[in-house]
């Protein structure tokens, strides 16, 4: 008995083991407080969580990024959004002729094998910018919008991401905390379900505070600029258009005119509620299992290795089941048509779904996003927790 206290204090790591070890803990005198006194972290404070997700969530959102943007085409595309030449529009032609002009600046995307004379664009089809597939919208965009614009929205994405996971992941620990040792002294047959409940209150907290940010990403990443040499619009600009094209409608009230910066919160909160219950009440198992493999063990390397195989199973497996939540708020982000912003909702987006592509269309963009969502939770989970561990050691040696 005395061995197993010993291991767990030498190894803080192992936050809340096997029902064996529980019970042995129970027998020294410990009893229900065995998932508190099992915290690694309960001496961190909200500032140092906050710092540490806030690294993780900055590292993730520049590396699946591009992953996302695809994920992004796809649905905005199966929603009605048109994708084609900035100078298959007349006007727009007109505009970009002069002495400038190269003849190849006209022609149609490689990747088009239904072009015309020449290639030009009055004569290449509509479907040569339809997006195919995952690798179609990657070389696509490469081809015909440069490399760089796979990393359309990041600078929203990080300002979305930074504070979103600044307050998501510390609200999840000390929710996580909280409700294990409540469970554990009243109900302790609940304690496995705090990840559960933990994950969802801390995730909608994070949503309803961040959402507009949201909301300029995604519109960022859907939409081409259809004038060649103009700047994209960035995040506050994008935010801007989105109450002016409102107010401009005749919208009376102010409050209306600000409410459509949460457009499809509904259907955000519909997507990541789930999401964060399946990806934590996944993810808490696996990585204590993979822990306690280690034992007294564990290191710096060992809590990246479990957090991250973790993550991405957790994260990729939470990205697959909430698929169509996602495409049904990516739909209600896109929506132009301000009366319809403010009408629609998550259940009438879905059927709208159902009817127009059936199963097909609820999964679009389900490839990129569990390819996305499987490595950027592992990023950000192994990372976060990686930075605790070693503020943890600091603290527990001076």
């Amino acid at each position: 008995m005395v061995e197993t206290e010993t291991e767990k204090s030498q190894n803080p790591w192992m936050d809340g083991q096997d029902s064996a070890v529980e019970s042995r803990v129970e027998e020294v005198g410990l009893g229900s407080t065995a998932t508190q006194s099992s915290t690694s972290d309960v001496t961190l404070g909200f500032g140092e969580r906050a710092v540490s997700a806030a690294g993780a969530a900055f590292l993730s959102a520049i590396i699946v990024n591009p992953l996302d943007v695809v994920k992004t085409r796809l649905q905005a595309q199966a929603a009605g959004v048109a994708y084609s030449h900035p100078l298959s529009n007349i006007m727009n032609r007109m505009a970009y002729f002069g002495p400038k002009t190269m003849f190849a600046d006209l022609r149609c995307s490689p990747s088009c094998t239904r072009a015309g004379i020449h290639g030009t664009v009055a004569l290449c089809p509509p479907d040569c910018f339809q997006y195919k597939g995952t690798l179609d919208v990657f070389y696509k965009i490469v081809r015909q919008e440069g490399f760089a614009r796979l990393w359309r929205g990041t600078n929203a994405g990080l300002a979305l991401a930074v504070p979103t996971v600044g307050i998501y992941l510390p609200c999840y620990d000390i929710f996580r905390n909280w409700f294990e040792e409540l469970a554990s002294q009243n109900v302790p047959t609940l304690t496995p379900y705090a990840p559960l409940v933990a994950g969802a209150l801390a995730r909608s907290l994070a949503c309803a505070t961040c959402y507009p940010i949201e909301l300029a990403r995604t519109r960022m990443q859907a939409f081409k600029v259809t004038q060649t040499g103009m700047k994209p619009p960035g995040v506050w600009k994008t935010l801007l258009g989105v109450i002016s094209h409102v107010n401009g409608t005749g919208v009376q009230n102010n409050f209306q005119g600000y409410r459509v910066l949460w457009t499809g919160m509904g259907a955000q909160l519909a997507r990541d509620v789930p999401f964060s219950a399946i990806c934590w009440s996944t993810l808490e198992p696996i990585r204590r299992k993979l822990l306690g493999l280690v034992g007294d063990e564990a290191n710096a390397v060992s809590v990246l290795g479990a957090n991250f195989s973790a993550g991405f199973v957790a994260g990729s497996l939470a990205a697959a089941a909430t698929c169509p939540l996602d495409v049904a708020k990516t739909r209600r982000q896109i929506e132009t048509d301000p009366v319809r912003q403010l009408s629609m909702t998550t259940r009438k987006t879905l059927l709208e779904i159902w009817r127009d592509g059936g199963m097909k269309g609820l999964f679009t963009g389900v490839g990129p996003r569990v390819g996305r969502a499987g490595p950027s939770v592992g990023i950000v989970v192994s990372f976060y927790e990686v930075v605790k561990y070693v503020l943890h050691q600091h603290y527990a040696t001076s």
